[in-house]
């Protein structure tokens, strides 16, 4: 199989040159970068090229790095049901630039599109309905970002004397617990209650 996808991202290379930044098999998949301006044309090549035949658009989905200037990545995952092989296409892009949208290719793309958006705020240029798919209407900010609160920002609740739904500012309700967060089986840094009993061997 591994020999199947070294062919191909060589195919890739030598189809579309330039406009491969980068491609890379690790543990048995392809993963190929591209640009923000190529992606719409690397991923109808990917559908239409004899050799490549990727007409199932598994799954499309984001990645959050902060301290990049660009800091999301977008990540197609294709299937070639004709070859029976995999490939991964990612691309980078900032919180201003839009990314081409790939429901002509894939119809399905729809709301995969806009969950991405939904969750990080990814826009997506020729979208024709790009608006939020999973958090409540008047939402504010976007939940799978890195420097998302994880307590949020409002929490909901039913009001019984106004009889509807209400959203309050969150309040924490008891102070943050330390936490040392490291492995029962590496121990901790610390003596912990009952182990000052113990014998030194």
């Amino acid at each position: 199989m591994e020999d199947k996808l070294k062919s191909l991202a060589d195919h890739l290379a030598a189809s579309l040159g330039s406009e491969i930044v980068q491609s890379t098999l690790v543990f048995g998949e392809l993963t190929v970068q591209t640009t923000v301006g190529a992606v719409h044309h690397v991923l109808t090549h990917l559908r239409d090229d004899p050799e490549c035949r990727f007409i199932q658009l598994i799954d499309i989905c984001g990645a959050d790095y902060p301290a990049r200037a660009n800091r999301f990545d977008v990540v197609y995952h294709l299937l070639s049901l004709h070859k029976n092989q995999r490939i991964r296409v990612k691309i980078e892009t900032d919180e201003q630039t839009p990314v081409p949208s790939s429901i002509d290719i894939w119809p399905s793309a729809n709301w995969y599109e806009r969950e991405a958006f939904d969750m990080y705020g990814i826009q997506f240029s020729g979208h024709p309905d790009l608006r939020r798919l999973l958090t409540d209407y008047g939402f504010s900010g976007y939940p799978l970002r890195k420097d998302f609160p994880l307590t949020g920002y409002v929490e909901v609740r039913y009001d019984d004397d106004q009889k509807r739904v209400v959203y309050e500012p969150v309040k924490l309700t008891q102070e943050f617990r330390k936490f040392d967060y490291l492995s029962p089986w590496e121990g901790a840094k610390y003596v912990l209650p009952g182990d000052e009993k113990a014998k030194k061997p």
